[in-house]
């Protein structure tokens, strides 16, 4: 598609997202020069507005952005830049220019490990316990992960919280591996408990059983 500099007398909004956090970092703005440059550079730059030149974010203050992806919205004259930022982003010294935290959400970190595991199952390093894992087959994996699931209802029960969320990392850890090793995803059990989080998913799961015992 063809960016539409028009609209805006030759500008077009930039919004900046963190290409790991997701989160946005920044709005600016770009003519076809500053595309074309950060284009070039590697690195995002922007038209000044309030100064009418060209300013790279980090010229400066060495807080640049690292380009990953830009790209273009609908009606063609909305840039999404996907970066990677080194150093706060905001000219205040925060991450953002709204303040906040650029930070991963703990929960998005199981999807990145579980990317792990698939490489470590894919190159398959002698000397990693990952490989071991793949190695022994599901059987084991599938006997390994009930052995740390006993360990974390035995620290639920008898043990600290310390303890619990120790043997709890251990056995999701472990589900992991053996989920990798059937093809499956952390996203593909949490597409399911989304599933049943819907009010009416025992009757829709009821209707589907006895519509499937009637063929």
């Amino acid at each position: 598609m063809t960016i539409d500099f028009n609209k805006m007398g030759g500008l077009v909004p930039a919004i900046v997202q963190d290409v790991q956090t997701k989160n946005v970092l920044m709005l600016g703005f770009m003519n076809e020069e500053a595309y074309e440059k950060t284009r070039q550079t590697g690195r995002v730059t922007f038209w000044s507005r309030t100064r009418n030149t060209l300013w790279t974010k980090g010229e400066t203050s060495g807080n640049y952005l690292e380009l990953v992806s830009m790209d273009i919205d609908c009606d063609n004259d909305t840039l999404l830049v996907k970066v990677i930022p080194h150093g706060p982003t905001c000219h205040t010294g925060t991450d953002t220019c709204w303040g906040e935290t650029n930070e991963t959400p703990p929960l998005s970190f199981l999807s990145e490990l579980q990317d792990f595991i698939e490489k470590r199952h894919e190159e398959m390093p002698e000397g990693s316990y990952t490989t071991k894992l793949f190695r022994d087959g599901v059987n084991k994996m599938a006997q390994k992960l009930g052995e740390e699931a006993l360990e974390t209802v035995i620290e639920a029960t008898n043990g600290s919280n310390d303890k619990l969320i120790y043997e709890a990392s251990d056995m999701l850890y472990h589900l992991l591996v053996l989920l990798t090793a059937k093809g499956m995803r952390i996203e593909d059990v949490a597409l399911e408990l989304r599933k049943r989080h819907d009010p009416n998913w025992d009757k829709k799961r009821r209707e589907a059983k006895a519509a499937g015992s009637m063929k």
